[in-house]
């Protein structure tokens, strides 16, 4: 299929991180972008407006974040703790220094700040923690039919084991810990939709939870894909979930084990490209799923990000190449911008390369739109 090349990437955010970009996500309420880096910060931007609203930095790189409200956040780093980033409210130093951050922590109501260097952390693991997800479910504990509070934080770590956290509690591990379960192998991807888990580990493991009963996974899986896993999301209707690996392949794959849902799963080439007679093959770093059509974004190594129709087994558009590797995406709430994360991925070593940067786009709807099928 040809796809059709657009000239702009998206407007640059101003003061980007300094080193590489491990994650960016859109608030579910606003246009607020949070996002992490190995420069051991968090950031919270207006994306519309272009402004830096907040930092928080950490004792090593962090490596995921996610929204909690739309002022406040969680964080994944390399120090082993999972972080409670609380409501960020930017006020005048009295040194003149520019901006200072107080943060109010959420449960305790006590005022602290950034500068004085405190933090709120809600655990930790025994290596880097490596994912993190926030789920906003709420339903019934299976295994004994009582109401569940499903509000809880999802981490997995490089110590090979996924964590719960009530976020409710005071500080500390022994307040918050729900439950610690072992993982075939290290954590590298996790994904949410209503009460389903999706865990992608090293190894090419996949392991499906029920948040409400995490006593076993409700399926153990083997990837499709040959090679590493890099990304994982479920679709937005929870019917299934996209993988994404290191040679340059998206699996699409169902929850539900019928032969003939199963039937419907398929895995496709993209981001790699053909020269001097041989084929050159990049990873696939980001998947984001459009909120509105259901259809997908990819973003690679190349430094291309592609739109994908699942369903209609087409790509709809490929916009123009990023200075760097494309290391993360997101779509905002209503579909109207698309954030890429520009940073290199060290996928060549170590080498001279662009600045890591931070693209917002608007999405055109007939970008992301699927196109009716013709009939031949």
């Amino acid at each position: 299929m040809t796809a059709v090349n657009l000239p702009a990437i998206g407007r640059e955010l101003v003061n980007p991180p300094s080193d590489g970009i491990s994650n960016l996500r859109f608030s579910n309420h606003s246009d607020n972008l949070l996002v992490s880096s190995w420069d051991k910060s968090v950031r919270l931007y207006d994306a519309s407006a272009n402004v830096l609203r907040g930092e928080f930095m950490h004792g090593g790189p962090v490596l995921d974040c996610c929204f909690h409200d739309d002022s406040s956040g969680f964080s994944a780093s390399v120090d082993n703790c999972v972080r409670r980033l609380a409501r960020l409210m930017p006020r005048c130093s009295p040194q003149g220094h520019g901006l200072q951050l107080s943060l109010e922590v959420i449960v305790s109501v006590k005022l602290l700040v950034f500068s004085h260097g405190k933090e709120d952390i809600l655990g930790k693991h025994d290596a880097p923690v490596r994912c993190i997800e926030y789920s906003y479910a709420t339903g019934y504990y299976l295994r004994c039919k009582s109401q569940a509070f499903l509000r809880q934080v999802v981490t997995g770590s490089w110590d090979k084991t996924l964590k719960c956290w009530d976020p409710r509690g005071a500080s500390g591990q022994e307040h918050t810990l729900v439950g610690t379960y072992q993982q075939p192998e290290r954590v590298y991807s996790l994904s949410l939709f209503s009460n389903r888990l999706v865990v992608a580990t090293a190894g090419r493991h996949v392991n499906i939870y029920d948040l409400r009963n995490m006593s076993q996974p409700e399926q153990r899986r083997e990837s499709s894909l040959k090679y590493q896993t890099r990304c994982v999301r479920c679709y937005p209707n929870g019917t299934g979930y996209a993988l994404s690996s290191v040679e340059g392949r998206v699996a699409m794959e169902f929850f539900e084990l019928s032969e003939a849902s199963q039937a419907k799963k398929y895995a496709f080439k993209c981001h790699r490209k053909s020269e001097a007679g041989r084929d050159i093959v990049y990873p696939v770093n980001a998947i984001a799923f459009h909120p509105i059509y259901g259809t997908f974004a990819t973003g690679g190594c190349d430094g291309f990000v592609n739109v994908w129709d699942g369903n209609n087994k087409k790509r709809l558009y490929q916009y123009s190449k990023y200075p760097s590797s494309i290391a993360a995406l997101s779509f905002s709430r209503d579909g109207r911008l698309l954030a890429a994360a520009s940073s290199y991925t060290f996928e060549e070593g170590d080498k001279p390369h662009e600045p890591d940067a931070i693209f917002v786009r608007s999405v055109n709807e007939m970008e992301v739109k699927p196109k009716p099928k013709v009939l031949p």
